[in-house]
């Protein structure tokens, strides 16, 4: 997400590209964005940028001359200029292009009077960003961390009754009421170098911190103090003010992202190398991660402190899936898995035997009564079956002499 750094870099790419380049015509606004239309329309105007904290403001700027001033006016094309308030949002970034080359989700777009014709366009993929026409900046935003020092120190220090400082650090160093321009990862740099846990009190991480700073003038920090007379309360104090100055590593880490140039926030390019190998806690492996009361994502090396949240779990990284020997569609492969299961369900289920409960005594006895009468019926049956036989075998020879004898009359009486 774009912080502070990234937003001045916008500021500074926008001025560089736009540098003597003339505008003209309407304002065009995308049709999917829900933002309001800049209703501005000149024949010459030039564009200008400047940021403070999370905020980007563009000043269209009319180019008059004596000749046309009434017929401008007549016309209804802007004599004045305009100030346009961008706030970035999780994806936001300006992108100079030709016509024929402008990004797909483009949603407000500058034209410039040459032929062929290059655009300025915002750039918002999710569509979080947004702009304000005659916009100012935020009044609930406080001062600047990266080029209102003073004001953003003072600003803290002064409020530190205030009920927003009884959260945990982490959780206020994303107020951007105090904090104008810190987000997510800038959080997680800062703690991690002053090895401060994420959640503990942000008033108790802030109290005894100076209004001045006294290394504001790009005096070396020290690390450790070497004046052994000095008492041990005062020695505290200072290494508190020279190692664990919270405020000032606000100002100054925003300030080395800068100094990565555009490698830190290149919308042209898109190449974040440098920014990653110059990242020491944010998503690199071996720090831990925590969501925090808000649901955002905290990252940290060791203790998260006291104030963590109660059951907190870290986010769940996602894991690339091994591939089968077949490519399978995802329902397929969901339908083959169920019908396994079922049918191991169904084979467990034949193999366990029932239990099954133990014969009463009436039971066993009406059972040892047919067995006897069992025993008694078979030998009268076998008697009877026997008999059958008998019979049959005799009344066999007996049918088979009276055809023999009907045999010999017949040849005795031809």
């Amino acid at each position: 997400m774009p912080e502070g750094p990234e937003l001045h870099l916008a500021s500074l790419y926008v001025n560089k590209m736009c540098d003597g380049v003339v505008f003209s015509g309407p304002v065009i606004k995308s049709e999917v964005s829900k933002s309001p239309e800049v209703a501005f329309t000149c024949d010459s105007y030039r564009i200008t940028a400047i940021s403070r904290g999370k905020e980007v403001k563009l000043t269209l700027m009319p180019m008059k001359s004596d000749d046309d001033g009434k017929r401008r006016s007549k016309s209804g094309q802007a004599d004045q200029h305009m100030d346009v308030v961008f706030r970035f949002g999780m994806s936001g970034y300006f992108r100079f292009t030709s016509e024929e080359e402008v990004p797909k989700h483009a949603h407000l777009r500058f034209y410039t009077k040459e032929k062929p014709r290059r655009v300025l366009s915002f750039v918002d993929t999710r569509r979080f960003g947004s702009w304000q026409p005659n916009g100012t900046w935020q009044p609930d935003r406080g001062p600047c961390i990266m080029f209102e020092y003073k004001s953003f120190r003072e600003n803290v220090l002064s409020h530190l009754s205030d009920r927003a400082f009884d959260r945990p650090i982490c959780e206020v160093l994303l107020n951007q009421k105090y904090f104008n321009g810190i987000g997510n990862y800038l959080r997680a740099e800062i703690l991690y170098r002053l090895n401060i846990p994420p959640f503990v009190c942000a008033r108790d991480a802030l109290e005894g911190l100076e209004l001045e700073d006294e290394f504001e003038n790009g005096k070396p920090v020290k690390n450790e103090i070497t004046d052994t007379k000095t008492p041990e309360r005062a020695k505290k104090k200072a290494m508190k003010q020279e190692g664990g100055d919270v405020l000032r590593l606000c100002h100054t880490v925003p300030l080395e992202v800068i100094k990565l140039g555009g490698k830190g926030y290149d919308p042209e390019k898109m190449d974040y190398s440098a920014f990653e190998a110059w990242l020491q806690c944010y998503y690199v492996d071996g720090m831990k991660s925590v969501r925090d009361h808000n649901g955002r994502t905290m990252w940290f090396k060791a203790n998260p402190g006291p104030m963590v949240p109660k059951d907190s779990k870290s986010p769940k990284t996602r894991k690339r899936a091994k591939k089968d020997d077949h490519d399978y569609p995802g329902k397929k492969k969901v339908a083959k898995n169920v019908k396994e299961s079922t049918t191991k369900k169904g084979v467990v289920k034949q193999e366990t035997p029932k239990k099954q409960k133990p014969p009463h005594p009436k039971e066993i006895l009406s059972k040892k009564a047919k067995a006897e009468k069992t025993q008694e019926e078979t030998p009268q049956s076998e008697t009877k079956s026997s008999a059958c036989r008998k019979k049959s075998s005799s009344v066999e020879p007996a049918a088979g002499r009276a055809r023999r004898s009907e045999r010999v009359t017949r040849k005795n009486s031809k």
